[in-house]
């Protein structure tokens, strides 16, 4: 956080490469493409980028108003998924000689290129603009070393041939580039992939196998789902379904839909008023989320166990290798607080489709078995693997 006496240099010197002012929230995009070009620091300085939001061109105060709100309206725009890899920011308010503001620090992404809807960003003097192919090729270039997440690290003896381009062109480069942007783009693949950060040092990482691979467990064994149907309430009890989901993970998201979808029973209760109503033992759109957050945010490199799914008689299990990560904590856990240990996995999920806004899968999927009638899920914490149960509705 600036200090009073940095950000009032800031607002007296004006906008720079460094410094933009915005009178209010009004002006979503154009904030939204400041966020992007300040995290894509093309200059390569290491600095911060400051919006100050509350102040006209000229400096003077605009008289900001609702400061909690527009606050808020901030912090969605920047980790609600339109812009990725979600940025590192800091909003908070401020005081500048009696004018109220809301300041928006944003640090440079240590793997860039940042794209807002689809479209790279970057700043030159005091504008935004849209980069060009050598200005994104300098940012695809510039990545960080040594520490990067699992999913962004090469994946020794993986190659073009273990990934299913057909379907990246088909299916996730339309979903990831903005449409005027991949009509004039002459790019080879490899090119496209490099940009969108599935490749490391020139070759496939396991992020790129996880989403893209023929056969994602040839290079991490324990990259597949054990879903079992139980006719009872214990293991021992007779095994109704078996399946062992394996694949992209596009391919096993949509092969536990239709599982939910086959085994979720509905009930029917007729009222007085002879209005049908039907509810399901389990809402299928929470046991997507609960799974797909699962899939997302397991441990991929220090265990071989698959993500397991049991559904007894009387309640759902969901084990997921992997203790909280980050800033979360049991204390904030499914309350809109978020880390990523796999974040190129959760960009290319929200990409996808798959993941429709970050931080809001676990209180989306309380809501609706809260909805639906179910119990409080019951979740266990431990250092190594994380575990949901889901009572069924009475």
């Amino acid at each position: 956080m600036l200090s009073e006496e940095a950000l009032l240099a800031l607002k007296q010197g004006g906008e720079s490469e460094r410094v933009e002012l915005k009178r209010s929230t009004a002006q979503g995009s154009s904030i939204r493409r400041a966020i992007c070009a300040f995290a894509n620091d093309l200059a390569g300085e290491g600095s911060i980028g400051v919006i100050l939001v509350g102040l006209e061109d000229d400096g003077t105060c605009a008289g900001l108003q609702d400061r909690d709100e527009a606050q808020q309206k901030l912090a969605n725009w920047a980790h609600g998924g339109d812009i990725l890899p979600l940025p590192d920011v800091e909003i908070y308010h401020r005081d500048l000689e009696g004018c109220p503001l809301i300041v928006v620090e944003v640090r440079p992404h240590a793997e860039p290129p940042v794209r807002y809807q689809g479209q790279v960003w970057v700043r030159v003097g005091t504008t935004n603009n849209r980069a060009t192919p050598e200005q994104e090729r300098r940012l695809s270039e510039r990545r960080r070393g040594g520490d990067r997440p699992f999913d962004h690290r090469p994946a020794p003896g993986a190659g073009l041939a273990d990934l299913d381009l057909d379907y990246f062109r088909r299916e996730y480069l339309p979903n990831a580039v903005a449409p005027d942007v991949l009509e004039e783009n002459q790019r080879s693949t490899e090119e496209q992939l490099r940009s969108l950060r599935f490749l490391t040092d020139g070759q496939p990482n396991y992020g790129a196998l996880l989403v893209l691979g023929h056969d994602p467990r040839a290079h991490i064994p324990g990259a597949y789902v054990q879903f079992l149907r139980i006719d009872g309430t214990e293991l021992a009890d007779p095994i109704k379904d078996e399946k062992m989901l394996h694949g992209a993970l596009p391919a096993i998201m949509a092969q536990l839909d239709e599982l939910f979808d086959v085994h979720v029973q509905v009930a029917v209760d007729i009222e007085a008023a002879a209005r049908e109503q039907r509810r399901p033992d389990y809402p299928v759109s929470a046991l997507r989320q609960l799974a797909r957050n699962a899939l997302i945010h397991r441990d991929y490199e220090a265990t071989h166990a698959p993500v397991r799914i049991y559904w007894f008689s009387d309640r759902i299990e969901i084990h997921n290798p992997g203790g909280l990560y980050g800033q979360v904590t049991r204390e904030n856990f499914g309350k809109g607080v978020t880390d990523y240990r796999n974040p190129l996995l959760a960009e290319a999920m929200h990409t996808l489709g798959y993941v429709q806004r970050f931080g809001f899968g676990i209180p989306m999927a309380l809501r609706d078995l809260r909805n639906n009638g179910n119990p409080e899920p019951r979740f266990h914490f431990e250092p190594t693997y994380l575990a949901v149960t889901v009572g069924a509705a009475g």
